[in-house]
């Protein structure tokens, strides 16, 4: 099994600042989840950072297979309500090229950490 960990950053801007956080999301070819985790809740930030590591086991051969769906949620204080911001797409069912060629690179870095930014899809 390969463990590796990779920062994803983002950026986003809302009228007021509301508490969100990310969630990370591990899916198989067939669109299962094969695992996931969150951030911790950034409050009140109107453009926050999450400098947070994950480690999610993929084995080798997985990784052409797999894809890394990350989310990223908010949620007024007042409401329990959480609301999906945006979100994008890693791996096998990468959101665009871009997304794609971030993949390619952390799957070639043996361990090194990559940095990328990347657009988040509307909801």
């Amino acid at each position: 099994m390969a463990a590796s960990h990779h920062a994803l950053l983002f950026s986003h801007s809302l009228p007021t600042s509301p508490d969100t956080y990310v969630k990370l999301t591990m899916l198989d070819s067939k669109g299962k989840e094969m695992s996931k985790c969150k951030t911790s809740v950034c409050r009140g930030q109107p453009n926050p950072t999450y400098k947070e590591t994950f480690v999610f086991q993929v084995a080798l051969f997985q990784l052409s297979e797999v894809s890394l769906v990350v989310s990223v949620y908010s949620r007024r204080s007042s409401m329990k309500a959480r609301e999906k911001v945006g979100w994008m797409s890693l791996g096998l069912n990468s959101t665009g090229e871009e997304q794609q060629a971030h993949w390619s690179q952390m799957k070639e870095a043996e361990g090194q950490q990559v940095c990328h930014w990347h657009t988040l899809l509307e909801s």
